[in-house]
């Protein structure tokens, strides 16, 4: 099965970023290309029936398979980055993080109006940066068509928070 292929190589890093917080390490993963290559392919099937004209990935781990699955799947890719850091135009969203504040942004230009995105990160935690990203696709007049991540803390409970863009969560590897 692929969530304990997965499972096998993801480490986990006790007291990072900060005591108390187990911070799960996805670039053991990467040094397997075999294993790469089988995420990929099992987003591509668990995706299938889910229509969406382009995948936008969060800065930084949302850039890593979103871009992957995006090249496979022949479908334009959309950074959103962190404050700062995008050349053009761009359209912001501030938030909450469980230890502090952060503001993420996307070109205002990323994609046309009406378009279905599929939000990619490689993690799903208290599921704050991901919302913010949501609402950032809406204010450009794109629509959320669903969410994948590599893995999902689910103890946290934050797929809840997702469900008014889009019921439309997957994810590979779920931590209980």
């Amino acid at each position: 099965m692929v969530e304990e292929k997965l499972k096998a190589v993801i480490r986990d890093i006790p007291d990072f970023p900060e005591p108390g917080i187990v911070f799960k390490d996805i670039t053991p993963l990467l040094q397997h290309p075999e294993l790469v290559d089988l995420a990929v392919k099992e987003f591509v099937k668990r995706l299938s029936g889910i229509e969406f004209d382009l995948i936008a990935g969060i800065e930084s781990r949302g850039f890593l398979f979103g871009f992957l699955l995006a090249q496979e799947l022949k479908k334009p890719f959309i950074p959103i980055r962190k404050q700062g850091k995008l050349p053009y135009k761009t359209v912001s969203e501030s938030y909450k993080l469980e230890y502090g504040q952060a503001t993420i942004e996307m070109h205002e230009d990323a994609f046309p109006a009406g378009s279905k995105v599929l939000l990619h990160d490689d993690l799903l935690a208290t599921g704050g940066t991901v919302v913010a990203a949501s609402k950032l696709i809406e204010k450009v007049g794109g629509e959320v068509a669903g969410f994948s991540f590599v893995i999902s803390l689910d103890f946290l409970q934050s797929q809840g928070r997702l469900t008014r863009f889009s019921e439309k969560i997957i994810s590979l590897v779920g931590y209980q």
